[in-house]
């Protein structure tokens, strides 16, 4: 049992540090930085990268283009925040709330 959980912590812990979705050792943009330096923006990240390619492979066929071109303005939108920790979490925070909203209409026409 005790083995099994070292294994386990040891995984996490060796993820964790190339957990943002774009790889931290090729960051070079202020925002991408700012996010592999705090582990809050890191772990949201991670979060939206999860949520947004469960529903890429949940959603009809022709909505894929739209959450394509919604992920594509927030990323712009994110990168306009620069290094600002504050604007960045406010970032995250927003598309959370927006993924969870696509997520709740897919689920809306269950059941599966």
């Amino acid at each position: 049992m005790i083995r099994s959980s070292i294994v386990i912590i040891s995984v996490l812990a060796g993820t964790a540090a190339t957990a943002a979705s774009f790889g931290c050792e090729k960051a070079t943009a202020p925002d991408e930085k700012a996010i592999c330096a705090d582990r809050g923006l890191n772990d949201a990240d991670v979060k939206m990268t999860t949520m947004f390619d469960m529903e890429l492979h949940l959603v009809a066929m022709g909505e894929r283009d739209t959450l394509h071109s919604t992920q594509k303005a927030w990323l712009d939108k994110r990168s306009k925040c620069k290094g600002d920790i504050t604007c960045l979490r406010t970032a995250y925070d927003q598309r959370l709330k927006d993924l969870q909203k696509v997520f709740a209409d897919i689920i809306s026409r269950g059941p599966f």
